[in-house]
């Protein structure tokens, strides 16, 4: 079976494409079957490609980003997910307003895994910020990299015990 994770922030075009790549590397890299997709709560740039210094920070670490392309987050998403990764505390705040009824699909913050991953994160740190106005894209990257690095430990951990 196919574990099924949907990566959310604000617009769909620096910070939850990211992590849908990433997370795709790291899965891969860990032999695990992992279905990754992405999409923001909000709908500006339905359509469009990632931002462009998103993909040229991701390009200089090894990431292509540039065949994604912004969607919305739907109700519907809740059951097409086995996990959904808010990049913030606002994510997941609109995340939790447009739950269907009954939907009981984890949505957790992507830094939940950071401490657990390696050295370089704080633990205090709980949402990834947004380069999209402040910059710090290569950071936003490694943030994501430490935090997937956690997470695919916990579900590699989880699947040896199925």
């Amino acid at each position: 079976m196919t574990y099924r994770i949907l990566c959310v922030c604000l617009g769909n075009i620096c910070r939850s494409p990211t992590a849908e790549v990433v997370v795709k590397r790291l899965a891969e890299d860990a032999g695990l079957t992992i279905h990754v997709d992405s999409a923001g709560t909000g709908g500006w740039h339905i359509g469009d490609p990632p931002d462009a210094r998103m993909q040229a920070a991701g390009a200089a670490q090894g990431y292509d980003l540039s065949g994604l392309r912004a969607r919305q987050v739907s109700a519907a998403d809740f059951d097409r997910f086995d996990l959904i990764l808010a990049m913030d505390r606002q994510n997941r705040a609109d995340l939790e307003r447009l739950r269907p009824a009954g939907n009981t699909v984890p949505v957790r913050l992507m830094l939940s895994w950071g401490a657990a991953a390696s050295g370089g994160h704080n633990p205090a740190e709980q949402d990834v910020p947004d380069p999209y106005y402040e910059g710090g894209f290569d950071y936003v990257i490694k943030l994501i990299e430490q935090s997937g690095a956690g997470l695919m430990a916990e579900i590699g951990h989880r699947a040896e015990q199925a």
